[in-house]
């Protein structure tokens, strides 16, 4: 398999637009994914073959990085193992706390152990850190992983010399961004067009009424967006879980019964809009007084996405303006309804 021919007939489909920055790193994974496609001899005389240098790709939002990397992972589906980064430490944790419930001292070499297992290649979209526990934790394990024979490949919006940046005892961490640069190549996706909102640009994105056929509207948008199934997303708030059932490239989507049905409030929201770059919620339904509670979440849910300025597409009952036409909260609903509009303008996207 040639990456560069698989692109090269997408854009001659018009699947895809010839973009020479994403060309230039296609050529780099091409380099990697050639290397990995061959058998890696071991024999007893002798140490098994070194693994290839893994590649970071770093760029703005939408210019294709995670695109590119579903490209490569595809042709690899036995020895890569393709996991969005956030999902990958909710992972970690999880097994660290279970080796030391077994009176594992080191906890951290029986995780990464596990997660060698069977591949050749683990490739992690939207790399960051954000605390300087998760940043000691993430070292110690890619200094397991790379030791183990593990490629990584990894996507993320900033370079490695700005990850966990002006963070808290950053420079506990700098050893690991000097490994970073010593195993994997970087590369900047340079390109100034994002793709993800061009994507959107023109589309509809508000289905009404519910049934079928805004179904199916829903399905095709998630595919040409997210571009494959979504994986589960789980989100710690306040000691509790938040669990997104699809998430895939920064698309997550869920129901209204799960996302507004359920105790969750404003923290919630916002721990969720500060993950995912755009909210596809299906089957808003009509509201009043009998759902007065889910209306109010609601409320607060589009409040939190319009403050963070992410994409919002949805499956609707009514119209924004015909959703809540009576019962507590139907007059001051008219602002929800407001920027339930203002995120279907072109200018939103």
């Amino acid at each position: 398999m040639n990456l560069i021919d698989v692109y090269s007939n997408a854009v001659s489909s018009g699947s895809l637009q010839a973009d020479r920055a994403q060309e230039i790193v296609l050529s780099e994974l091409q380099r990697l994914f050639s290397a990995l496609s061959i058998p890696r001899r071991k024999f007893w005389f002798k140490k098994p073959q070194t693994a290839p240098k893994g590649i970071y790709i770093w760029g703005g939002v939408g210019c294709g990085k995670s695109m590119l990397m579903d490209m490569f992972a595809r042709g690899l589906i036995e020895k890569v193992r393709r996991v969005h980064f956030h999902a990958f430490m909710q992972e970690v944790h999880a097994g660290i706390a279970e080796a030391k419930s077994k009176g594992v001292v080191d906890a951290i070499k029986p995780v990464a152990r596990k997660m060698s297992v069977g591949i050749q290649c683990l490739a992690f979209d939207e790399m960051q850190i954000t605390d300087i526990a998760d940043a000691m934790l993430v070292g110690r394990l890619f200094e397991a992983l790379f030791s183990s024979g593990v490629t990584i490949v990894a996507t993320s919006n900033r370079h490695p010399n700005d990850l966990y940046k002006d963070g808290l005892n950053r420079q506990l961490f700098l050893p690991f961004i000097d490994m970073l640069k010593e195993k994997m190549v970087v590369r900047e996706l340079a390109s100034t067009t994002d793709y993800r909102q061009n994507r959107m640009l023109g589309q509809k994105i508000y289905f009404s009424p519910l049934g079928i056929k805004a179904t199916t509207d829903m399905d095709e948008l998630w595919l040409q967006l997210a571009g494959g199934p979504g994986q589960l997303l789980s989100l710690e708030v306040k000691s509790r879980q938040v669990h997104i059932p699809s998430f895939r490239n920064g698309i997550a989507r869920i129901s209204f019964s799960e996302l507004c049905g359920q105790p969750l409030g404003a923290a919630d929201y916002l721990a969720l809009t500060s993950e995912i770059k755009v909210l596809m919620l299906d089957d808003i339904p009509s509201l009043s007084r009998d759902n007065s509670s889910e209306a109010k979440r609601f409320v607060t849910l589009i409040d939190t996405v319009y403050e963070a300025h992410i994409g919002f597409i949805a499956s609707a009952a009514a119209p924004p303006e015909q959703l809540y036409l009576e019962g507590i909260g139907s007059f001051e609903f008219e602002r929800t309804a407001s920027r339930l509009r203002e995120m279907q303008s072109n200018d939103w996207n």
